[in-house]
């Protein structure tokens, strides 16, 4: 591995101006990426590691201040005495970036394939065609299915696997010097993940390429980094090459890093459990093409005839490779798409309902999306955003009981009370994660829809939220749609299991015994 640092952070110091005065975010912290190399940035969410590289790009918030004392270098070239003008040619071109919330990045205006060769056409003089058959090559490789087809298709039509694969093609087409991947695989099923690790593998052995590699899954860095800076509260509390450093980690946050691995199952429900919910031959068809001559339209079936059921307090996993109809199953089961099927919840079919029984049952009935941002408005703070459910479904509570209610959902989830009158964009990604959950628990629901509630999260604070999961299952009585890749976490908090592949399932529920 070179020894030539293409890299120098020096004294890289963050803080951000908000409605509670300063917060320092990065601390004097000081590191080198070598040519060819891979170092991981690691720590919880909220310990600095995206602020850290976003400040490389220079692409910090308006209330973020950069001290004096920083210094940034590139190449031989200073990062921070650079215009907005001169950074554009660097962006995307010598340094290429993945970003950790892809819906956010993408323009929903636009088909996707127009955006991924918008970023070579910006730097490189070549033809729309050219363009094209190097976005459908990179397609392939990131293994984004019907590349044709994907080209035209716009971001909402995607899963969020998908979004960020294509995000991955966007990042590598100009074969950038750096690398810059912020949580790049949180999103992907655990096949894909090792299919895109391989595959950036692969450009970086072929041009050389660094790459600065921001998570909080340290099972990834174990294999995929050279060396490992640790973060904690802003500050770089230890590194060194990544084998020594998970053989023997010396300082006490690195070991609880380490260690923190979701564990255990959660207690067996009661035997006579009544039903809360039932779905029979659900499925979902989407429009994909309109034929105006004739009377025949072509339609993409995305859930193919599942059928569960759901007893009180029970949690049911579903998991499956990113587009395999998970997300979209969930939503039709709480009525945000379409489909047809028989869905009785309580014993009450769902289709007899009148509009005003159905807002009443939707105080019941609650959701955890799997994009954090893209679900919490920019506009209002947390408080607003946690205590909104209880303004429309408990109008009788005041201003401040409905803001003591908050602080108990934000401690809950492992957040600062204090932090209710920030905005979503003060938080890392983690942590706005924290706050749809407890935006969740705060209507006391019987039954929540989770997609993906932890994949944004670190392992230390996974295992807080499935504990509290557990607990207010327990206390409450509620039952769990658990919708995620990760089969350690399915593990630990579902009764059952059941496998999607293609919008279809073979017909088995497992038992949580039989998850590897």
């Amino acid at each position: 591995m070179p020894n030539q640092a293409i890299l120098q952070v020096r004294n890289l110091s963050v803080s951000f101006t908000t409605n509670d005065g300063m917060v320092d975010a990065v601390k004097s912290i000081n590191f080198d990426l070598n040519a060819g190399e891979t170092l991981a940035i690691v720590g919880e969410s909220g310990s600095g590691k995206s602020v850290s590289s976003n400040a490389l790009m220079c692409l910090l918030p308006d209330n973020a201040i950069i001290s004096s004392q920083s210094s940034i270098v590139f190449d031989g070239e200073s990062i921070l005495e650079k215009t907005d003008r001169q950074m554009q040619s660097i962006r995307g071109e010598r340094i290429g970036m993945i970003f950790q919330e892809p819906m956010t990045s993408l323009n929903p205006y636009l088909r996707v394939g127009i955006q991924v060769a918008e970023a070579i056409m910006c730097h490189r003089r070549i033809s729309k065609a050219q363009a094209k058959i190097r976005v459908l090559e990179l397609f392939k490789l990131v293994h984004l299915p019907n590349p044709e087809q994907a080209y035209t298709k716009y971001p909402h039509e995607f899963s969020g696997g998908q979004l960020q694969r294509i995000m991955i093609a966007m990042a590598l087409i100009n074969k950038p010097n750096i690398l810059i991947a912020d949580e790049p695989t949180t999103a992907l099923d655990v096949t894909v993940q090792a299919e895109v690790l391989n595959l950036i593998k692969e450009i970086q052995t072929e041009m050389g390429m660094a790459i600065l590699f921001v998570t909080h899954d340290l099972g990834i860095v174990k294999h995929f980094a050279d060396r490992v800076l640790v973060m904690c509260k802003g500050e770089i509390v230890e590194e060194g090459k990544t084998k020594q450093l998970f053989h023997a980690p010396q300082h006490e946050y690195t070991q609880m890093l380490i260690n923190s691995i979701p564990k255990g199952q959660k207690d067996p429900i009661k035997a006579n459990a009544p039903d809360l919910l039932r779905a029979e031959d659900i499925r979902v068809k989407f429009l994909i093409k309109t034929h105006f001559i004739q009377s025949k339209n072509q339609y993409f079936e995305a859930v193919k005839g599942i059928s569960f059921t759901i007893k009180q307090g029970e949690t049911l996993g579903i998991v499956g490779e990113s587009g395999s109809g998970k997300s979209t199953l969930g939503r039709a089961i709480i009525g945000l798409l379409p489909s047809t099927g028989k869905i009785a919840y309580k014993g009450i079919d769902l289709s007899s309902l009148t509009d005003k029984e159905r807002f009443e049952l939707k105080k019941d009935v609650q959701m955890v999306f799997q994009d954090p941002y893209g679900s919490l408005s920019p506009r209002m703070t947390v408080g607003e955003i946690i205590t909104e459910g209880l303004t429309v479904h408990q109008p009788h509570l005041s201003k401040q009981e409905r803001l003591q209610k908050a602080r108990i959902a934000l401690e809950e989830v492992r957040l600062d009370p204090h932090s209710i009158n920030r905005y979503p964009h003060e938080f890392s990604g983690g942590q706005r994660q924290r706050i749809a959950i407890a935006r969740a628990l705060i209507l006391d629901p019987s039954f929540i829809l989770l997609d993906e509630p932890t994949s944004a999260l670190d392992r230390s604070v996974q295992l807080t939220v499935i504990d509290l999961l557990k607990d207010i299952q327990a206390k409450s009585n509620i039952g769990f749609l658990f919708i995620s890749h990760d089969l350690s976490v399915v593990k630990a908090l579902s009764d059952r299991v059941l496998v999607m592949q293609n919008g279809g399932s073979n017909g088995t529920r497992h038992s949580r015994r039989d998850i590897p």
